[in-house]
């Protein structure tokens, strides 16, 4: 993406280096999105989710000085020092905290996952008592599936480097290594008393962020973990498919955010156009919009929770302020400030904040996050259904 876009990011400043998301997904399967990233400029965001200009307002005093950002940086590396390095403590000293410099390799994987896909071996990894680690997903049809890993082998070494002690991230980091398709990593794993070896060759896997479920009254349920790219669409389509006069759970619980574009045309699954939220980029307000015909008369309860961020808030905002949805769940994150991507002179990239968004009754997200009408607890899907067939939507 080049520099100039908006983007709404959830990676906030002090997240372990190397973690490009604030979930791990590096080299292995991505189990939550990733950021909060504002349209593409193509045909996607030029039908749904396209920033439009609304008026002039006072600058954000707390964003970053971009130019300053890239002289600190020029100045570090004419010093023979980092300029990444002058870049992160730069940041760090703006109080921006949402404000991340990733270098080329971070960058690229940051841009990939956006689009759904990561270069790994297609399993999940997690922490298996005090230092030991453990497979905890295996990614259908991808390299560590075909070797036959299933959830809960241990893993034991990468690459002959043995993994007890090393944080999940730092394990990730090995599973993925270069990050080039093709390339070998040996897996030392261990199942019950056996034990082996395994080579795995790396290849480009989609993730898949929609999930879509029919109960038999038949109420539908369009579980969405992330806003990368083509999620909306999925969304849409699981709508039009529905039964006619079915309910919809709208399950957005943990996704930590993605491409607000995605989130635009989800919101049109439900919306008949209109407004979506608004947001200001360095003192100018714009606005993203739903595209027209969309199903506004099927009964909907979205579910959220503290895990429900960035884009995915905006869309929990758009459906509640516009009575479109009966929210349930708990307070979602609180995530609504928009960054935008600079290239610094060494090559790496700085995502800094420059402005925030609302709803589309004004309500500021960032901090904040959205109450929902109904609170729940760990029964939270059993509630919302029965909130659901009080709408007409299921029995």
């Amino acid at each position: 993406m080049p520099a100039g876009t908006e983007r709404l990011c959830i990676r906030p400043r002090g997240v372990l280096r190397g973690a490009v998301l604030t979930c791990v997904f590096a080299g292995v399967l991505a189990t939550a999105a990733a950021t909060g990233s504002l349209p593409r400029q193509d045909s996607t965001a030029a039908r749904a989710g396209a920033e439009r200009p609304v008026a002039r307002a006072g600058a954000d005093p707390s964003t970053v000085d971009s130019a300053a950002l890239s002289r600190a940086a020029a100045a570090a590396m004419a010093d023979g020092k980092s300029g990444k390095q002058a870049a992160e403590e730069f940041v760090s000293r703006s109080g921006d905290r949402w404000g991340a410099v990733y270098d080329k390799k971070e960058y690229a994987e940051f841009e990939q996952a956006l689009d759904g896909a990561y270069t790994g071996v297609g399993l999940s990894a997690g922490r298996s008592g005090a230092k030991g680690v453990r497979v905890t997903r295996v990614q259908d049809g991808g390299p560590a599936a075909r070797a036959g890993l299933r959830a809960g082998d241990r893993l034991v070494a990468v690459d002959g480097r043995p993994v007890e002690g090393l944080s999940v991230s730092e394990v990730v980091s090995l599973l993925r290594g270069d990050g080039v398709p093709g390339s070998s990593v040996v897996l030392r794993l261990e199942r019950g008393r056996a034990a082996w070896a395994q080579t795995l060759r790396r290849a480009r896997l989609a993730t898949d962020p929609v999930t879509v479920r029919r109960f038999d009254d038949g109420t539908v349920l369009i579980r969405v973990t992330a806003f990368t790219k083509g999620a909306g669409t999925r969304v849409r389509d699981a709508v039009r498919a529905a039964p006619a006069g079915a309910g919809v759970l709208l399950d957005l619980r943990g996704n930590a955010g993605g491409l607000v574009a995605e989130a635009a045309v989800a919101a049109s699954a439900f919306l008949d156009g209109g407004l979506v939220a608004t947001y200001d980029v360095k003192g100018e307000e714009r606005a993203v919009y739903a595209e027209g015909g969309g199903d506004t008369g099927r009964p909907l309860v979205a579910l959220i929770d503290g895990g429900t961020m960035s884009a995915a808030e905006l869309l929990t905002g758009a459906l509640q302020d516009r009575g479109r949805a009966v929210t349930v769940g708990s307070r979602t994150f609180g995530k609504g400030s928009v960054q935008m991507p600079s290239a610094l002179p060494d090559g790496s990239v700085a995502e800094l904040t420059v402005g925030h968004y609302r709803t589309p009754a004004g309500h500021a997200v960032d901090g904040n996050g959205i109450t929902p009408d109904l609170a729940a607890g760990e029964r939270a899907e059993e509630r919302a259904r029965t909130v659901l067939s009080g709408l007409g939507g299921g029995s």
